[in-house]
């Protein structure tokens, strides 16, 4: 549910974007700054929130991070200038990097246990609940305004945190599966510098992929809207469906992990995001725009948890939080990258860079072969 919860605040806020765009009216270049707080925000909480991870527990953090995050998420919609939208993103981003940290690290911890590769699984709740947020702020583009919405969805937020938080808070996650041979937890030794490097390479990995996923977040729907001409309500939809196959492809994750490995699905799933992200960003149609969009989800679905994942395993909380800050520096990179290039060539060409990064991603997977002999 947190992870749901998650993803249904974060596309209500994106699928917003183009309204609080001209509310406060920013060009591309100073939006794309501004978007820089929600990345700014993430990554300078996140290792904070790996030690507040290890000294009083993840579940406790994400049920706090699930009270902050729905109540920043009303601030954008109040700002009339691009420094004060950049100022309340920076509060947004904090609470939303604290809750990615710390309900990944909780994961990890389930999955250690179950002993089976059901990271996805996770990230397709968080998925399926940014499907449902940008549906919703779809159907209510053209009656709400942003900060109803904005409020509305807020209020949605910390109903759910007040139903789901004291079962979470009920239960104490154990550490890892017990292990005869393996008294000592995972999480709790030292790293030797080659599990660094392995960190770092999966922590590399999941920023060309946090990229992708945060361009199409900030600057699907502005592209499908500004240069094609699509509808508000129809630019908004396409987020959805990026989402959507993204839900689609992380529901399914498990079994391609067990069936295929974790070279070959990181390598694939890059290879796939790079071809459809070309197509969604230089395809002279909506359709076949949403139809690049759709693929692309497809291809990014596993590759962030994977990476996310196995830094987890290797680190505990720690490792989360590495890979995590890393994966939101593309998120950081993004933004503003994407809106500078906007303004000297244009919007559809910055795009294609999600797909430069994603072919980085498949040729950084397969070197995470030898790495990690999977």
């Amino acid at each position: 549910m947190f992870f749901a919860l998650d993803g249904f605040l974060f596309a209500g806020w994106v699928v917003r974007i183009p309204a609080i765009k001209q509310q406060t009216g920013a060009s591309a270049s100073t939006l794309g700054l501004a978007l820089l707080g929600v990345s700014a925000g993430a990554v300078i909480t996140m290792m904070l929130t790996g030690r507040l991870c290890r000294r009083y527990g993840s579940h406790a953090v994400t049920v706090a991070c699930g009270v902050l995050l729905p109540l920043s998420i009303a601030l954008p919609a109040q700002t009339h200038s691009a420094l004060s939208l950049g100022l309340v993103l920076l509060v947004f981003g904090a609470a939303y990097g604290g809750m990615n940290v710390a309900m990944n690290s909780a994961a990890v911890d389930l999955v250690a246990q179950l002993r089976r590769p059901v990271m996805p699984s996770f990230h397709a709740a968080f998925s399926l609940g940014g499907m449902v947020g940008a549906g919703l702020g779809g159907l209510v583009a053209g009656g709400l305004s942003a900060s109803a919405h904005l409020f509305l969805l807020a209020g949605i937020g910390l109903l759910v945190t007040a139903f789901a938080g004291p079962a979470l808070l009920r239960h104490r996650p154990a550490r890892t599966a017990p292990e005869p041979h393996a008294p000592q937890p995972r999480p709790q030794r030292k790293l030797d510098p080659r599990a660094r490097r392995i960190v770092l390479l999966f922590g590399v990995i999941a920023l060309c992929t946090a990229y992708g996923e945060g361009a199409l977040a900030d600057w699907g729907a502005l592209h499908l809207e500004q240069d094609l001409d699509a509808h508000p309500g129809l630019a908004a939809a396409g987020y959805a469906l990026f989402a959507l196959t993204m839900t689609i492809g992380r529901l399914t994750g498990t079994m391609l992990l067990e069936r295929l490995g974790q070279t070959r699905t990181l390598v694939l799933g890059g290879v796939v995001a790079a071809a459809g992200m070309l197509l969604g960003s230089l395809a002279p149609t909506v359709w076949l725009a949403l139809a690049g969009f759709a693929v692309t989800g497809l291809g990014l679905a596993n590759i962030f948890p994977v990476a996310v994942g196995r830094a987890g395993e290797l680190a505990g909380p720690s490792g989360v939080a590495a890979a995590s800050t890393l994966g939101y520096g593309g998120m950081l990179l993004g933004p503003p990258a994407i809106g500078f290039l906007a303004d000297w060539f244009s919007l559809p060409v910055a795009l294609t860079t999600v797909a430069l990064l994603a072919a980085g991603a498949s040729v950084l997977g397969y070197g995470a072969r030898n790495a990690t002999h999977a």
